[in-house]
């Protein structure tokens, strides 16, 4: 900073050596003055270290302003604008001026900002809303019918609407997941066979098969948001297991106590190349470019649901060789440690 400083006041230091030697030069020319050169080298000398001993001083007093806030920049809060040093110059004031008004336009931008995302976010829960009390009415017709071949083609068709829809209305609650989270005990094996029950038939339309493998486990979560992530997974699976495959849903426990839980499909399997980008919204990769019906969606929402929810997502596979999805809960929930 010193250099900086030294840099930015070149000019002074200039006229101030200039105005010197330019004093240095009328005492030698005039020979009315008459001074020993001793003499003049001790004064010069006297005055240049006057100069620096003002140049320390005058830094110490001026970059006060500019180091408090360089720290304050450094360890930003959400009340930076509170903290802002105190000026002791009119640039220093201007400045901070600056700053409150650019603090007040942009806090006036984001609280615009909100609201119109708060009407917005309104607006689709209140269109899934709406939308599913016709959906409901179809499904009851359907089910009225079980023995039609045609309403058997409907409901599956039905059944990724469905799954639309609903995906959107949790789209909607994502950014207020954590105001919505209700921690509980749950068989970990059961919610994962309600979300088969949800995509029977689609399983029945490709003749898939899904088995269970393990025991019951127990863990503490939050269940409509597990679900959720479980329902991702599964309908990845199912959209691209072959017809007549099959999708295996295997728990273990590990001995200190995390409980696995791992959804494998025999489906094309995913590409090295594409597997650091397989949770990247809107990456759809080699395999969703051949589905109409991927958009890049479906594994992202799980990741940024089950990073909310403390569950960890990972995946192995490997082309032509299926893939394994694994949803690792922890032995305790982050949000018990925040509520104790």
């Amino acid at each position: 900073m010193l250099l900086r400083y030294l840099y930015d006041r070149k000019s002074w230091i200039a006229f101030y050596l200039l105005s010197l030697l330019f004093v240095d030069l009328l005492i030698w020319l005039d020979n009315g003055i008459a001074i020993q050169a001793a003499s003049m080298l001790y004064m010069n000398t006297l005055l240049i270290l006057a100069m620096l001993v003002f140049l320390g001083w005058r830094f110490r007093k001026e970059t006060a302003y500019a180091r408090a806030l360089a720290s304050t920049a450094e360890e930003i809060e959400e009340d930076w604008i509170e903290t802002l040093p105190p000026a002791n110059f009119y640039d220093e004031e201007a400045t901070n001026q600056l700053l409150r008004a650019a603090d007040h336009w942009y806090s006036d931008k984001l609280a615009d900002s909100y609201a119109a995302h708060t009407v917005e976010q309104d607006y689709t829960a209140a269109w899934v809303h709406e939308v599913k009390a016709p959906l409901t009415a179809m499904k009851l017709t359907i089910d009225a019918d079980r023995s039609s071949q045609v309403l058997r083609k409907i409901e599956s068709e039905w059944l990724r609407i469905h799954l639309l829809i609903d995906q959107q209305l949790y789209i909607s609650r994502l950014p207020t997941l954590e105001a919505d989270y209700v921690l509980e005990q749950a068989g970990i094996q059961q919610l994962a066979a309600l979300e088969v029950r949800e995509l029977a038939s689609w399983c029945v339309e490709k003749n898939i098969a899904v088995m269970f493998e393990g025991e019951e486990a127990i863990v503490r979560t939050d269940r409509k948001w597990c679900r959720f992530v479980i329902r991702q997974l599964l309908t990845n699976a199912v959209k691209y297991s072959p017809k007549g495959g099959m999708i295996l849903l295997s728990t273990t426990v590990a001995p200190e106590g995390h409980v696995r839980i791992t959804i494998k499909d025999e489906g094309p399997g995913i590409a090295a190349h594409d597997l650091p980008r397989i949770f990247d919204k809107g990456f759809t990769g080699g395999n969703g470019r051949l589905q109409n019906a991927a958009t890049g969606l479906g594994l992202y929402l799980a990741r940024t649901v089950a990073l909310k929810i403390g569950v960890d997502l990972n995946v192995q596979s490997g082309l032509h060789a299926g893939t394994a999805m694994e949803m690792t809960f922890p032995i305790s929930n982050a949000f018990e440690a925040i509520r104790a």
